[in-house]
């Protein structure tokens, strides 16, 4: 039987010189799985390791040897008798709050914006510019700048509430007491909202204008068109948004750390930094583990309800 030279070249191409060729993706992707296990697989079963054993200033530097007691340290975090339970419970629902309400301000303020320059207009660049300006910032000298713009005495906050305004008799302190939160809320959502834009803004950007001109030949006015093309047609985008919005909220440090320092107002005292001092001023690592794996757990079950109520409300609309 004869070969030809098309099956010859085939056949050359499947032997054995080019079979080292059939590894050549697995050797691109293995640097990034091998810095990805190490960055992130290993420290995480590291830490819920540790949330199983008693490791407290006492075993520090010897940490392998730390005594085996199971779900004590869960057992313990979660003991609403004791100060370190109840003082868990409050964190969680101040983080709650923050949560609910930088998630729902930064989105409004985000589909506001996106929604004013959604319509070509002279200057709508320069708009677009300063709206990113909080983005763009290195997220510590800014988070740097509001801690001096709400400090009593030099701060500008107070400089315009009583002396140029008048609104108040006298300074109040921002950084301390039941003030401390809302200080915190207005720096997150000011960190917040430029992101939730700029995603809106390129949604909208996919959305055909001839859907807007029929609505408005149709009657509808800008409220109607709102609801019901804008927010349909920027469904996926809304499903991801608000997603990453509340993982990164819920899960935010450096907000509290640079504005507050260590020693955080109750009223400030959300989660992440709570689990920060339980473990690295408290020295009882374990306890702060646990927490951890309880945040983590919290986060993956809140996550799944929402994806998961979100397909069913789709299946339906389908």
């Amino acid at each position: 039987m004869s070969t030809t030279p098309a099956t010859t070249r085939t056949r050359a191409r499947s032997g054995g010189h080019h079979q080292p060729y059939r590894w050549f993706p697995y050797l691109i992707v293995a640097p990034a799985v091998i810095f990805e296990i190490a960055i992130h697989v290993i420290p995480m079963l590291t830490g819920i390791w540790m949330s199983f054993v008693k490791l407290t200033k006492f075993f520090i530097r010897n940490w392998t040897e730390a005594p085996w007691i199971g779900l004590g340290n869960y057992r313990y975090a979660l003991d609403l008798n004791t100060s370190v339970g109840t003082a868990l419970v409050h964190s969680f629902l101040i983080t709650c709050a923050y949560t609910v309400i930088v998630v729902a301000v930064s989105w409004g303020l985000g589909m506001a914006a996106a929604v004013a320059l959604q319509k070509a207009f002279r200057g709508r660049g320069i708009w677009r510019t300063i709206f990113l300006v909080p983005y763009a910032l290195p997220m510590y000298a800014g988070i740097i700048t509001w801690n001096f713009m709400f400090q009593r005495d030099t701060g500008m906050i107070n400089h315009l509430l009583v002396d140029q305004l008048h609104l108040m008799s006298s300074r109040p302190f921002l950084l301390i007491g039941s003030n401390a939160f809302s200080s915190l809320v207005i720096v997150s959502i000011w960190r917040m909202w430029p992101f939730a834009f700029l995603m809106l803004m390129a949604g909208l950007q996919s959305i055909p204008t001839d859907v807007y001109e029929a609505s408005a030949i149709d009657g509808a006015s800008p409220w109607r068109q709102w609801r019901s093309v804008t927010l349909p047609m920027l469904r996926s985008v809304n499903v991801v948004l608000v997603l990453v919005l509340f993982l990164w909220v819920f899960n935010d440090f450096n907000t509290p750390f640079v504005l507050f320092g260590n020693s955080q107002p109750p009223p400030g005292d959300l989660l992440s930094f709570h689990i920060y001092n339980s473990s690295f001023l408290s020295w009882d690592f374990g306890t702060g583990a646990a927490m951890s794996v309880m945040l983590l757990i919290f986060l993956l079950i809140v996550s799944l309800i929402y994806l998961a109520a979100l397909n069913r409300s789709r299946r339906n609309d389908a």
